[in-house]
């Protein structure tokens, strides 16, 4: 099933927690100067058109990332500084909005350093196909195919540290089976690498078939965020959640800051939470 096409959902409230754990993340892991392997098993295109019919279809970067700009000068923690600092590559003409939003390989891309190697992964013909125009001029190797296997293929890197981010649209319901089942896999190669997960918060609640697998697996120290729609809708997904296998230290209170400064109807409209899925 490849019918998914991210362009309707870029920059949604899904994207801003998600993009802004892998930006602390990566922030935070280049305190230390070795090598970082960077990995994104479901790239996308790279960044999407916040003016064209996709996006304008469902609008739902309007509650997303340009409600989150137009008050970026009232947040408190200082960690979305590289966040913002890259959005603002992405203003329109006049500056008053974002007229497109980077997908996660262009976050990365834009904050590696010189010996940190970007690969990004894709099935998708036609999004694989536009991920590899844009990353022709970045650096970042494009592999297309499934990015579960390839990824694994790729472990352990010759880098001394691993950063991942594993964000399926989960359309398909067995992938909540086959990312843990991944997980599992991949800690055995490189229990050292850090490893972030997406998955949808639904009214039906099937990511507990993601969440209960991790909490009954071998790996340990999983950090759970969730931020849930003060209004979600009747049906579908009301939330968003991340998933950060062996986070930095002091990450947790550091995200939760910047989770808080989401929260009301002044700003996303969201209700954020987190805990130790896994202990250590």
């Amino acid at each position: 099933m490849l019918s998914y096409l991210h362009a309707y959902h870029a920059g949604n409230f899904a994207d801003v927690q998600k993009h802004a754990a892998l930006t602390l993340v990566y922030t935070m892991m280049q305190a230390k100067s070795s090598a970082i392997a960077c990995f994104d098993t479901h790239a996308g295109s790279a960044c999407y058109d916040l003016t064209g019919e996709r996006a304008r279809k469902t609008a739902e970067a309007d509650a997303g990332i340009q409600r989150l700009w137009r008050a970026r000068d009232g947040v408190r923690s200082g960690d979305w500084a590289p966040m913002f600092a890259t959005l603002e590559r992405h203003l329109s003409q006049n500056g008053d909005r974002l007229a497109s939003y980077p997908g996660s390989p262009a976050w990365l891309a834009s904050l590696a350093r010189a010996g940190d190697p970007v690969t990004a992964f894709e099935l998708h013909p036609t999004e694989s196909d536009q991920l590899n125009q844009w990353a022709a001029s970045t650096g970042v190797r494009v592999q297309r195919g499934d990015g579960l296997k390839g990824w694994l293929a790729a472990l352990p890197p010759k880098q001394p540290r691993l950063l991942t981010l594993v964000d399926p649209s989960y359309e398909i319901k067995t992938d909540y089976d086959t990312v843990a089942r991944t997980l599992f896999k991949a800690w055995k190669k490189c229990r050292h690498g850090i490893v972030l997960i997406w998955y949808p918060v639904m009214d039906s609640g099937l990511e507990r078939q993601l969440l209960d697998s991790l909490k009954a697996g071998p790996v340990r120290k999983i950090l759970k965020s969730e931020v849930r729609l003060d209004a979600p809708p009747e049906r579908g997904m009301v939330g968003s959640g991340m998933l950060v296998v062996n986070p930095p230290w002091g990450f947790d209170q550091r995200f939760s800051a910047m989770m808080a400064d989401l929260e009301g109807s002044e700003r996303l409209g969201l209700s954020a939470s987190m805990e130790w899925l896994v202990p250590e």
